[in-house]
């Protein structure tokens, strides 16, 4: 099987599962979780939470936020080397006009590494709702027409794999970070 036709079968497969188009309960649960996924709703939250949080909590907090800023950092390194476009079709504008790259899914990748992150260092129950959550998140953006199935897949590996690592590596990097801002995070 070429390039080529894996590419057809991955549009073909992604169009079944769009309801951008369609009117509906599917279509509104698509557009939540869609945007459930959003990078700056996800830096708002956590920075807002931090403010009213316990230490525990922080720590995941600040462990997420710096994982998130990684991970995109990551993800446009990527979309720009391989700049794969969109698919057609008209929800979903900002997205399109600041990131016409769908190559991996970066909400994809920002989910599974929140839920990742969180299997580590939250409570059970938020590890599972993260759990549900983000395949949800990976789904709407596919029914939503502004990924292909293979960029939320590559987006869910990803977001997974850096979320592993960043797991490895944080508490040096934190403890540095505190040390130059003369500030304890959590």
């Amino acid at each position: 099987m070429s390039l080529r036709s894996l590419l057809e079968l991955d549009a073909r497969l992604s169009d079944r599962l769009r309801v951008a188009e369609k009117p509906g309960v599917l279509r509104t649960l698509a557009v939540f979780f869609a945007h459930s996924g959003d990078s700056w709703f996800w830096w708002a939250a956590l920075i807002i939470a931090w403010f009213f949080s316990t230490s525990g909590w922080k720590h995941w907090e600040v462990v997420e936020f710096f994982g998130i800023l990684g991970l995109a950092g990551v993800v446009l390194a990527i979309k720009f080397l391989v700049r794969r476009e969109r698919p057609q079709g008209e929800w979903g504008g900002i997205y399109r006009n600041t990131d016409p790259h769908s190559f991996p899914s970066g909400h994809a990748a920002r989910a599974f590494l929140i839920a990742v992150v969180g299997t580590a260092l939250a409570p059970p129950w938020l590890a599972i709702l993260l759990w549900v959550w983000a395949p949800l998140v990976s789904l709407a953006r596919v029914a939503m027409g502004v990924h292909y199935v293979s960029d939320v897949v590559a987006g869910g590996v990803l977001g997974s794999i850096v979320g592993l690592i960043g797991l490895q590596i944080y508490p040096p990097m934190v403890d540095w970070l505190e040390g130059l801002i003369g500030f304890v995070l959590w």
